[in-house]
Parts: structure tokens; C-alpha cells; sequence
């Protein structure tokens, strides 16, 4: 256990830095989770935790198992300062983004492709519906909202430690699912068919696009099938990660369960 009073030191600068900041974020490949849900649910991946970090005063669960992890104490003015939310509980881990060789990619038979969603709210919540039905990977294409942005990792409610997320070129990604006979499909108001028109499959990648303009309309040329859900009412559009939710329990297969 180490104990921190300043908040001078390099250790809290750093976890401020990637509590606010993408560029430190990216520039480590870490990210700081808050709270005692999403710490309990790193502790799944334990071996993506660089430390605990604890206010003092703030009691650790006798179920967790810490055993070999780098616990720090700070006081009550530090765990203010490097804390997101107004009433912080106080506890925090400090964790590696992880990362995928190609082989592991290679392995992802269904995957939600992101393209420039902005909002990181809007973001978690469909990382969360992706672990939810049991999708093997999310990507995030560019101009889309950082998945370790702390509004995410809130929205996501764990997910993070439950599917695999990255970045990349979504036109290098559909040509590599295409290559590997993986359909391809796109949401989109024209050019396209009513979800229940596609089939389930055990395999496929689905496209959201963007709040405002929806996806790229070069990457909706590269799709197999581009989808629709349809408005039974008056309200113009779905929110993109409720549509997401939607298109995502209509393409995947029915287990039964």
C-alpha cells in the first residue's frame, strides 16, 4: 500500500491527465475508471489493472480479490481532483487499454462497426448493447467519440471489460470482413430494406453512422445490404444507439435462451 498527500505528485497529475485528456490517454494506451461497479468489473480483467487508487476513509469489498495489485491511498482532496462525477465513491482504478494481435481480430464473427458517432454517451450505451448480445467485437471508425473518454466508460457500465474494442479504418474493415466472407451491413433511411428482411446469421458486422448525417455514403457503396428500422409513428429517427440495440437483436441468432 502506498500512501499519496500531494498533489504535486507525477502519479496524480497523470490519472487527472487521463481522466480529462484524450492526448494522454492515447499517448499511454491507459484509461481511470471510477466508482465501485466499474472497478469490480476490471478486477475481471485483473491483469489489465496498473493500480487501485482509494480515498481514505473508503473500504474496500472483502469479496475482491486484490491480492498482487498496487494499492494507493489519497486523500480526500486528491480523490476529488482526479474524479469525473460531482460525488465520487471514492474508489478508482487505474487501467491499460487493451490491445488485439491480427490473429485475435481474425477470430471476431460478429461485429458493431461505429462510424463518426460523436456523443460519448450515445457511444457507451451501444458498447453495452454489443456485450449485451454477444457480439465479438466493436470498432470505432473515425471521428467517433473515445471509447476510454470517462462519459463512455459511464455509459458503458462495464462493457469494456466485456468485449473488444478498437480503432481503426472502417474501409480497411470492411474490406477485411468481405475477404473473409463476412456480410456486411449498413443502416441507412434510402437505398435500403426493413430490418426483417435480413436474416439472422452467425456471422456479420453491422454499421451505425454518425447522430446527424448517418454513415458515410462511400462506405454504404461497400455494404452487402443496407437496413432500415421502421417509424411506425410520427417521430422523424430513432437515437442511433437505440436503432443500434434494434438492428443488433434482428441480425443476431435466436438462441432460445
Amino acid at each position: 500500500m502506498k500512501r499519496i498527500e500531494s498533489l504535486q505528485n507525477s502519479l496524480v497529475k497523470h490519472w487527472k491527465k487521463l481522466s480529462t485528456t484524450r492526448k494522454e490517454r492515447d499517448k499511454f494506451g491507459e484509461f481511470l475508471i471510477e466508482g465501485f461497479h466499474l472497478t469490480e468489473e476490471a478486477l475481471n480483467k485483473k491483469d489489465g489493472i496498473k493500480g487501485l487508487i482509494v480515498r481514505e476513509g473508503t473500504e474496500i469489498p472483502d469479496a475482491w480479490d486484490i491480492e498482487g495489485l498496487t494499492l494507493y491511498v489519497v486523500t480526500a482532496q486528491i480523490a476529488k481532483e482526479i474524479a469525473e462525477t460531482e460525488h465520487t465513491q471514492g474508489i478508482f482504478a487505474h487501467c491499460a487499454q487493451p490491445e488485439y494481435s491480427d490473429s485475435v481480430q481474425e477470430q471476431w464473427q460478429t461485429l458493431l462497426l461505429i462510424d463518426a458517432v460523436q456523443d460519448p454517451g450515445n457511444v457507451g450505451t451501444m458498447i453495452r448493447t454489443a456485450a449485451a448480445a454477444g457480439i465479438d467485437a466493436v470498432v470505432l471508425g473515425k471521428g467517433s467519440a473515445d471509447a476510454y473518454n470517462p462519459k463512455t466508460v459511464r455509459s458503458a457500465q462495464g462493457a469494456h471489460f466485456q468485449v473488444p474494442i478498437v480503432k481503426g479504418d472502417l474501409f480497411d474493415w470492411v474490406e477485411r470482413l468481405k475477404g473473409r466472407d463476412i456480410p456486411v451491413y449498413g443502416t441507412a433511411l434510402y437505398q435500403s430494406v426493413p430490418m426483417y428482411e435480413a436474416e439472422s446469421k452467425e456471422r456479420f458486422a453491422l454499421i451505425v453512422g454518425n447522430e446527424g448525417s448517418g454513415v458515410e455514403p462511400q462506405l454504404l457503396e461497400q455494404t452487402d445490404q443496407n437496413l432500415m428500422v421502421p417509424l411506425y409513428g410520427p417521430a422523424e429517427s430513432l437515437n442511433v444507439a437505440v436503432a443500434t440495440g434494434i438492428l443488433l437483436y434482428s441480425l443476431v441468432p435466436k438462441t432460445g435462451v
